[in-house]
């Protein structure tokens, strides 16, 4: 009997398709982490334009505004009215808005709502406290 070294075209088989399963996985995961990421980002900008608009603008002016950027709230870093795809809130198609409520004649606001479209959990929604 010869001593055979080396594998099977079996053995190499199964090793390449667990090999591929195993990517599969990590690219799943992957993908996973990165939308979450996402959503952590558009929470923070949420975030940021609602502590502005609660903490800077309301007791400046005593009123909301009837729309937001950087030069309503300049003391947030503009980067954040940009969600992760690179669209501008008050853009169509962006994942952020700013809904207004309650406006006169003169576009001051008494109620808001800011929403974030996440990826992998409901949306992230911050209302006006006033």
């Amino acid at each position: 009997m010869k001593d055979k070294k080396g594998f099977t075209v079996l053995e190499l088989m199964i090793v390449g398709v667990f090999a591929a399963l195993l990517l599969i996985i990590f690219f799943i995961q992957k993908s996973n982490v990165e939308a979450m990421d996402r959503d952590d980002e558009r929470k923070t900008a949420i975030n940021a334009m609602y502590y502005a608009l609660e903490e800077y603008y309301y007791p400046k002016y005593g009123y909301y505004p009837d729309s937001i950027d950087e030069t309503v709230l300049p003391v947030i870093d503009p980067a954040l009215f940009t969600d992760p795809f690179g669209t501008n809130l008050g853009i169509e198609g962006s994942t952020y808005t700013y809904e207004v409520a309650n406006c006169n004649s003169k576009n001051q606001c008494r109620e808001y709502t800011l929403r974030a479209i996440l990826e992998k959990e409901d949306a992230y929604i911050k209302k006006g406290k006033k």
